[in-house]
């Protein structure tokens, strides 16, 4: 008998899956469920993270998937939001949470002013104030969920991940300017998790908070 593929929700989907995610879910053949509060994005389920536990039932999923996502939400709405991502999680299961690095917009701040161009991505040039704020001209045009509500860096990320129940979470600055983490529930295999997390780009072994 076929073993049957993991299951991997993505958090927060969007329209566009940057590279290293979608080698990452390509290359480990996941069933992804593609949740987005955004009907344009044609998600599988429209939804917001606040409201998993009333989408999924417990241990749905082997996987979490949430890049740049959290940072639209307002700061009381993350532990909540992180809470449920654990209780939809497998007992073997992780997180793998992206969001911008503030730390890293301030040094750009410093060097470049609000108005200095950090990056491109698919929706354009990413400028300093990109970071603090949101995609200014996605929120111009009529995507008011785009703007930043709270922001983060490793030490707050990785403490509420560890306040909302994961018993171990590795944190750590990362490409483009964003934080990454990836947080284990009580029976992942912790060492094959950031294995297979480091053979698609995101390698989070160094530092564990």
């Amino acid at each position: 008998m076929a073993q049957s593929k993991k299951r991997m929700l993505n958090a927060g989907a969007g329209s566009t899956r940057p590279g290293r995610l979608n080698s990452l879910v390509a290359g480990q053949a996941w069933e992804e469920v593609r949740l987005d509060i955004d009907p344009e994005t044609q998600p599988d389920l429209i939804g917001s993270v606040c409201d998993l536990n009333s989408l999924f039932p417990p241990a749905s999923f082997d996987a979490i998937l949430c890049s740049h996502v959290l940072e639209h939400l307002y700061a009381h709405e993350v532990y909540p939001a992180l809470v449920q991502f654990r209780q939809v999680l497998k007992p073997d299961g992780f997180a793998l949470i992206m969001c911008p690095d503030l730390m890293a917009a301030a040094e750009q701040l410093i060097e470049k002013g609000l108005a200095g161009v950090v990056y491109n991505a698919p929706v354009g040039p990413i400028r300093v104030l990109d970071l603090f704020y949101g995609h200014s001209q996605s929120i111009e045009q009529g995507h008011h969920y785009m703007a930043h509500r709270t922001g983060f860096t490793s030490e707050r990320l990785g403490n509420l991940l560890l306040q909302a129940g994961f018993p171990a979470v590795n944190a750590r600055s990362d490409k483009n300017f964003e934080l990454c983490a990836v947080a284990f529930m009580e029976r992942a295999d912790q060492d094959g998790i950031q294995s297979m997390l480091a053979s698609s780009g995101f390698d989070l072994r160094e530092v564990v908070t």
